[in-house]
Formats: structure tokens, C-alpha cells, sequence
């Protein structure tokens, strides 16, 4: 049945069932906050990898959870997991904490799924997910704009980008959370230049392409997966009309640094 699953169904489906067994981990109250965050990692991973090895063996794996494997540079296409993204939100029961699948092909981000497990938008549990494969219209944008930011460490880039255009600040945990904010109509930028690896964005970037968004790097060059260096430091997603704008004041802003 799974190896019938279309790629997309998989990547939902993976996403879904790590978020369940997270949940479950969290609930059996056996652990401090710390732990927490490794015993749900460890244990949402060894699902993920185990699983995509089964159903789709000829496909390449990054897992940030998981030793790299050189093989995956060979491939066309490959899988990159990120099996909590928010481990520090997980562990301290917020809802902002994700579970990334996705599938880059030659480099690009093509498909993926989002879970957010501790978010429930239907009142009927089991949190959300959201698609590449299966898009949504995107709220309007208000006329005050709004920048999610790392809830701890907000870049400094981001903070004067969003002086510069009187955008309100939103904190918020992990990288998933915050792109799947803007698709959800809870921010409008989302603008991080403090650091990431492959397995933060790409997922994340798949289905914000996905529903119209605009993805780049904070220079406005493309964002490439499946590299042998897996460090992706910065990213940009927004609405498409805001882009041009945006990277406009990123550079101000690097320029008067």
C-alpha cells in the first residue's frame, strides 16, 4: 500500500504519524524538558528513516537526526527530514514545534509536508498539515504588516527590515512554524539570517512555493538543496509582492551594518 502512495501522500502521511508518535512520547510524562526534546527526536527519526528506507529505497535520505551519507550527493532525488523542528518548544509544550518531509529533486525544493502537531485549526485534534500537493488560498494581507521572529534570538536584520517597514513583530519557535504562520495568515514575512541547515528550510520552502510565496535566500538568489556543505544560513519567504521590497531593505540594512 505505501509503495503505491503517491510521493506527496507519503510526505503527509510520514509527517502525520511522526506528529502522533511525538504526542505520544510527550504524554507519557517520563521525562524533564530536556530529555524530552531528545526521546521525541530520536524516536520521530528512527520512524521517518526506517520508513522512507522501506518505501522508497532508491531515493536518497538527510536526516538531521541521522549520519550523512555521502550516497545522497548522487542522487536525483532526495528526501530531507527534519524530525522536530522546535525542540526547545516541543519540550516546554507549545504548539509551535513542527515535523518536516520533503523531497528535493536535482537541488530544488519540490514537494513537502509540514506537520504541526500542537496545532489543531479544525477542533477535531490531531493537528495540522499542510501540503505542497494540495495548496490553500492565502488570507488577505492586512495593511499592517507582520514579521515572525525567533521567539529567543530575533536576527538583527530582521528587527531593522521590519523598523524600517512598521511591521509588527511576531514571536514564534521553529522555522516550520513560522513559514506554515505566513500560508496560515499569522505573519506576512518571514525573515531569518541567524543561521539554518538544509533540513530547517526545505520542506517548509516546498510548500510555501507551493501556495505562491516567494523563497530566496536574504540576497534574492535561489536556495539549493541536496548540498555536500548542508548549512543554508538564511532565508526569506513572504508574499510575492512584498519580495522586491523586502530585499531592497535587507540590503540597506547589511550596507549601513
Amino acid at each position: 500500500m505505501s509503495e503505491a502512495m503517491s510521493d506527496g501522500d507519503l510526505a503527509a502521511h510520514l509527517a502525520e504519524v511522526a506528529g502522533r508518535i511525538l504526542i505520544n512520547v510527550r504524554a507519557s510524562g517520563l521525562f524533564s524538558p530536556k530529555a524530552l526534546g531528545k526521546a521525541g527526536d530520536q524516536t520521530a527519526n528512527q520512524f521517518l528513516v526506517h520508513a522512507l528506507r522501506e518505501v522508497r529505497p532508491e531515493d536518497g535520505l538527510l536526516s538531521e537526526e541521522e549520519k550523512d551519507n555521502p550516497e545522497r550527493l548522487a542522487k536525483s532525488r532526495v528526501w530531507i527530514v527534519d524530525p522536530v523542528d522546535g525542540t526547545r518548544e516541543y519540550g516546554e509544550e507549545r504548539s509551535d514545534w513542527a515535523v518536516h518531509v520533503g523531497m528535493a529533486v536535482d537541488g530544488e525544493a519540490v514537494l513537502g509536508a509540514v506537520a504541526l502537531p500542537g496545532l489543531d485549526l479544525t477542533g477535531a485534534g490531531g493537528g495540522t498539515v499542510l501540503r505542497s500537493d494540495q495548496p490553500r488560498p492565502l488570507p488577505p494581507a492586512p495593511e499592517k504588516l507582520r514579521m515572525v521572529v525567533s521567539r529567543t534570538r530575533p536576527a538583527k536584520e530582521a528587527v531593522a527590515v521590519a523598523e524600517r517597514l512598521d511591521a509588527e513583530l511576531v514571536p514564534m519557535g521553529s522555522a516550520g512554524a513560522k513559514a506554515m504562520a505566513v500560508i496560515l495568515g499569522q505573519a506576512d514575512i518571514y525573515l531569518h539570517s541567524g543561521g539554518q541547515y538544509e533540513w530547517d528550510s526545505m520542506a517548509p520552502v516546498a510548500v510555501a512555493q507551493a501556495h505562491g510565496l516567494h523563497c530566496s535566500r536574504i540576497d534574492g538568489s535561489p536556495l539549493i538543496y541536496n548540498q555536500e556543505d548542508v548549512y543554508l544560513p538564511d532565508l526569506l519567504i513572504c508574499r510575492k509582492e512584498h519580495a522586491e521590497q523586502v530585499l531592497t531593505l535587507i540590503s540597506e540594512v547589511q550596507v549601513s551594518a
